[in-house]
């Protein structure tokens, strides 16, 4: 049927060029764009959970689960759509291919739907008429489809009629942009043509979804006149009773109602608007986001009038349960209970409780008034869930008990978190691994939190529950959706205290390493003995499963160490222990020096060199130290030992010789990335300025002398740096935040000028140090 071309031709040119099919708009209205932001912040909410709601609650209401960062939750699903202009793309190609009866090819189709811009569609018909002899470049041709030309004409005059509506129902598809879109023109002359369209329109498919234009048509047109403030009205409501009663109750006819449910909203009737979107909810998944995004009831009186419009018992527990999904749980679960105890839109609200508790805390003990607040609203929550558990009237007890169990673990209720566990673990579903993983997690943290000592009974018991935490930890073995990482964190920490409380370092260490430990040789040398040990016992290699540093790794530890302390034979021989770190390269010559420190210059300049690995560097290091000792080229030597011990501190071009120790978790461009009990020997330049002042008391020339003062003058003034770095007041500043020009000079670049003046290196100095030459310019 032809919805009169000639003038849909004329507002072709008002349509945009970015067009979004009508089908693909969200039909609530008043939603504009429901941004999720999905991942952001996601991670945070998994990681520190240890309750999953998808092991409970219906997966239609996931994008409802608790997300403290945002309004819906995405988590690793990603698989519904968050974005209204998009959000029924491939439902109203599902249903078009249906009418058709699949004879036309799904691609074609959307290409027609959903890309095609208005000219596009009216080249099509066109070209399909016999009327335009080349069809434009990526539409499809539907000459060559089975269909019959009938239905084809049919499709083509309802696809023109609702591009033209375009004009004023979609947008640019921007919906990041925080400035308000002006309010786009509706043409009147339009209204009549929809009409006329649906009055004469005989296949009930097609008519329906005019008499959804028309809908839609009415609700931007009421907008206009809104923002205009004319006092005219649409006749929307009357429109809609009297052909909407004709139509099935499908997803174009709740579609539609969200585009009523926005008139009244419109209107300021936000009761009327909010019972409406509570239908439009209930009826599928893919209403749900749009509808919940654009529920609102604006206070107390307003929602009392919208539960007085609910017809029955299961509207009102929708309405109860949208509002509870907003952040009004406690209430919203008892109103729901007193209903119907056994809804599942209780799941939901049940879920979100348990995590946004999880998120906010319990403090138990805490006397601020803060936590007071805390505790009385945590107080009320168990109350609650407590008696619904207690009562078993819920269509799902086991997930109440677990909740009642899980909330009363938090606030240190153990025993009767006990107490509800063993009921849940009576009325499990034995062949659901999800629910049976997610008890096995709540029940492991409860054990733990009740443990007072491990012994070797207890050590047997947690042998199983170990390796299996281990095997999802590291992927061996995958349970969608459960979150166990949180637990896993929280048993390494209890092990450990509980540990550190009977006097067992070394396991308290095993399950959560700490810096301080490696400050004792001894310690150091008890974990590799267990590491190293061949018949370890079953709990001892549970344990170790947690541990990620090796014998090698520690014993690399242990010969730096000894490095800085000139030990260097005793080093060697554990760095020849070090496994693969020892064959690790120094990117630059460790034995150089230059009058400014260039690490990237000196990386880039031995590229193509030679490199010493940290073994050959430590072997030859102490080849030096021995002709040093001997007596021989005393000077010289005393340099090489110098250069080489300033490049292994933080200042100098060796940094890979500290970084490779993993285990310090030493790395970064400033000293506060070092750890502390490593910064102050990392960054300590005293052993290469004790070997410059050697070198410089044996050295034949001034030229000599001259550098070796000016490179213990580097090591001096490393020094100052360092007193900045370690004092406690400027922790938590940022070294490009020191004025380094007000750190004192010191006495070797006052030697340098008094002593060697007349020498070339200091014209050398002068030319590359501008520390030293504004040191000499000052009067």
């Amino acid at each position: 049927m032809n919805y009169q071309p000639a003038l849909l031709r004329s507002l072709k040119q008002k349509i945009s060029k970015k067009f979004l099919l009508i089908f693909s708009l969200c039909s609530i209205a008043l939603a504009g764009a429901v941004i999720a932001c999905s991942d952001d912040g996601y991670f945070d909410d998994y990681y520190n959970s240890s309750f999953a709601p998808e092991a409970f609650v219906d997966s239609a209401y996931y994008p409802f689960f608790y997300f403290s960062s945002t309004t819906y939750y995405k988590g690793y699903k990603g698989n519904y759509q968050d974005d209204n202009s998009t959000r029924f793309n491939e439902l109203v190609v599902k249903e078009w291919n249906s009418w058709f009866d699949n004879q036309v090819d799904t691609a074609s189709l959307k290409t027609l739907l959903i890309k095609a811009s208005a000219g596009n569609v009216d080249s099509a018909v066109l070209n399909y008429r016999g009327k335009l002899k080349v069809l434009p470049v990526g539409l499809p041709d539907l000459k060559n489809s089975k269909a019959p030309q009938k239905k084809v004409n049919a499709f083509f005059d309802y696809l023109l009629l609702a591009k033209a509506c375009e004009s004023y129902a979609v947008g640019s598809g921007d919906y990041w942009a925080y400035e308000k879109t002006p309010v786009k023109d509706v043409p009147s002359a339009l209204e009549n043509t929809l009409l006329k369209a649906v009055s004469q329109e005989k296949d009930v498919f097609i008519k329906e979804r005019l008499w959804f234009q028309l809908v839609r048509y009415y609700y931007f047109k009421q907008r206009q006149l809104t923002v205009a403030a004319a006092k005219t009205d649409v006749p929307l409501p009357d429109y809609f009773a009297k052909e909407g009663a004709s139509f099935p109750k499908n997803m174009i006819y709740y579609r539609a109602l969200g585009y009523l449910a926005g008139y009244y909203y419109q209107k300021g009737d936000y009761a009327q608007a909010n019972y409406l979107y509570s239908l439009c909810y209930n009826f599928a998944f893919e209403m749900k986001i749009p509808s919940n995004w654009s529920f609102h009831p604006q206070n107390e009186k307003d929602w009392t009038e919208t539960l007085k419009l609910a017809k029955n018992g299961e509207e009102k527990v929708t309405l109860w349960h949208m509002l509870g999904s907003k952040g009004d749980e406690v209430r919203a679960i008892k109103e729901i209970y007193a209903i119907d105890p056994k809804s599942e839109k209780l799941d939901l609200l049940l879920s979100r409780l348990v995590n946004a508790r999880e998120a906010r805390g319990q403090a138990p003990k805490d006397t601020s008034a803060v936590s007071k607040t805390i505790r009385l609203e945590s107080a009320a929550e168990r109350a609650l869930v407590n008696k619904i558990a207690g009562e078993d009237k819920t269509h799902k007890p086991y997930y109440w008990n677990m909740a009642a169990g899980y909330l009363n673990s938090l606030s240190g209720n153990y025993t009767v978190a006990r107490a509800f566990y063993g009921k849940a673990r009576k009325e499990l579903p034995k062949n659901d691994t999800l629910v049976m993983a997610q008890y096995k997690i709540l029940d492991w943290l409860l054990y733990l939190k009740q443990l007072k000592r491990i012994d070797a009974r207890a050590e047997a018991a947690m042998i199983e529950p170990l390796n299996w935490f281990n095997s999802l930890n590291k992927n061996k073995r995958t349970i969608t959706d459960l979150r166990y990482n949180s637990a896993v964190s929280q048993s390494m920490t209890l092990l450990s205290e509980l540990y550190k409380k009977q006097g067992d370092v070394l396991k308290a260490y095993f399950f959560k390493p700490e810096m301080g430990f490696y400050n004792n040789n001894a310690r150091i040398e008890a974990a590799k003995a267990l590491l190293n040990k061949k018949n370890k016992t079953a709990f001892e290699q549970s344990m170790l499963n947690y541990y990620s540093i090796n014998v090698g790794q520690l014993s690399y530890l242990q010969a730096i160490l000894l490095v800085y302390q000139e030990k260097l034979d005793e080093a060697i021989v554990l760095m020849k222990q070090a496994d693969t770190v020892n064959k690790t390269t120094l990117f630059a010559n460790p034995f150089n020096i230059y009058i400014k420190d260039c690490h990237d210059c000196e990386h880039a300049a031995q590229k193509d060199k030679p490199q010493l690995t940290i073994l050959g560097f430590l072997e030859t290091l102490n080849g030096i130290k021995k002709d040093l000792a001997a007596g021989k080229n005393i000077s010289g030597n005393a340099a090489l030992m110098a250069n080489a011990y300033y490049n292994i501190t933080h200042y100098g071009n060796a940094r890979v010789f500290y970084y490779s120790a993993t285990v310090t978790e030493s790395y970064g461009d400033s000293p506060y990335s070092i750890a502390l009990p490593y910064r102050k020997i990392v960054t300590d330049s005293k052993v290469a300025e004790k070997y410059y002042l050697l070198a410089r008391a044996h050295a034949k020339t001034k030229e000599l002398k001259a550098k070796y003062t000016y490179m213990a003058a580097k090591c001096e003034r490393n020094e100052s740096y360092n007193a900045q770095y370690n004092n406690p007041g400027k922790d938590r500043k940022y070294y490009w935040d020191f004025d380094f020009s007000k750190i004192p000079v010191g006495k070797y670049f006052a030697e340098l000028k008094t002593q060697y003046s007349q020498t070339r290196y200091y014209q050398e100095i002068l030319n590359e140090c501008g520390y030293f030459k504004k040191y000499v310019s000052k009067k």
